[in-house]
């Protein structure tokens, strides 16, 4: 690790401004991702910024019903909360799946969704890849990819994004709030990070220095009934290899409204919205469950080794809805 500049952050107006007048520099939060990318030579800052110090380490309601959560909240703190447990049960699930308890301690809500692919390739400054050295090319296409992408890749980068709290944040829409140099601004998680396309380099729509400061769950009592899975290699904390955040509101039997975000399978957290329209309406039932989740699947584009994502994809669905089916009729 090569030396570098620290500096400790006490508003937020001082903390974009001192971004702002050194380019090279970071914002660290808990550094629980960034610091490991320091040590492998993949981030080389010339300065830290520590925003652990600002006011955003609530989480609090809306007026309209919904939740603020302040970027440097700790995950553990945020699936602790009570109002979070309430309303929106699969983000605590999927926080706690996410990480082991001293990572949780550590780890921010900002830095969570802000973190790297743990691609081998990326991690591995000794090989090319084209998120750190744009054009230097994707060596996973045709080498190791068995937990890569099926959704929504390119030929330029096949890596899968390893949030699994952004997983149930898409699932129930929430909103980026963020300053930066220029001002205020906002940006709804599902357009927050950017397609592959030809420029892997290039991950979310954060304008340069911007500090994301809070995200916004609007209200959506269907998110009452919610429930995250996570399918990993081993069951000790691991990265996902595929992950579901659902939530279903029965009438009658059938589905009056519909949430389903897939998870380790693109390069952002996955809205599943061609399965959501195919429940919406339709007789709550394992049909139907296999149905939405063949629609959001057919664009599945596996690679060699792991075209397995495809069927664990759609079992793992089925299974989440059908158990939220069962648990509403009960």
């Amino acid at each position: 690790m090569r030396e570098f500049g620290y500096q400790r952050a006490h508003d937020v107006a001082g903390a974009v401004a001192l971004l702002a007048a050194d380019p090279d520099a970071r914002f660290l939060g808990g550094g629980t991702n960034l610091v490991d990318l320091m040590k492998t030579g993949v981030e080389r800052p010339a300065r830290l910024v520590d925003i652990r110090e600002l006011p955003l380490g609530r989480v609090e309601p809306t007026a309209d019903g919904g939740l603020r959560i302040g970027a440097t909240v700790t995950n553990s703190d945020l699936a602790a909360h009570p109002e979070v447990r309430r309303r929106y049960p699969a983000l605590t699930q999927a926080v706690l799946a996410g990480a082991s308890g001293q990572l949780r301690n550590m780890a921010t809500v900002g830095g969570n969704l802000l973190q790297r692919t743990r691609c081998g390739y990326f991690s591995d400054v000794s090989k090319p890849c084209n998120k750190r050295t744009p054009g230097s090319g994707c060596p996973a296409v045709s080498g190791e990819h068995h937990n890569h992408a099926v959704l929504g890749a390119s030929g330029h980068c096949v890596a899968v994004h390893p949030s699994d709290m952004g997983v149930a944040l898409t699932a129930f829409d929430a909103v980026i709030s963020y300053e930066s140099p220029d001002g205020p601004g906002e940006v709804p998680l599902t357009d927050f990070y950017l397609p592959v396309g030809d420029t892997p380099h290039l991950e979310t729509a954060l304008p340069p220095g911007a500090l994301i400061t809070h995200v916004t769950l609007p209200p959506a009592p269907v998110a009452a009934r919610s429930r995250y899975r996570k399918v990993r290699e081993r069951a000790s904390y691991a990265f996902a290899i595929g992950s579901v955040a659902a939530a279903l509101d029965i009438e009658d039997g059938f589905v009056r409204e519909a949430r389903l975000a897939f998870g380790a399978v693109a390069s952002r957290p996955w809205r599943a919205r061609a399965a959501e329209s195919v429940l919406i309406g339709a007789s709550a039932d394992g049909g139907t469950f296999a149905a939405a989740a063949d629609a959001e699947l057919e664009a599945a584009r596996p690679l060699p080794e792991n075209g397995y994502k495809v069927t664990l994809m759609r079992n793992l669905a089925v299974a989440v809805l059908t158990e939220l089916a069962e648990r509403d009729v009960r």
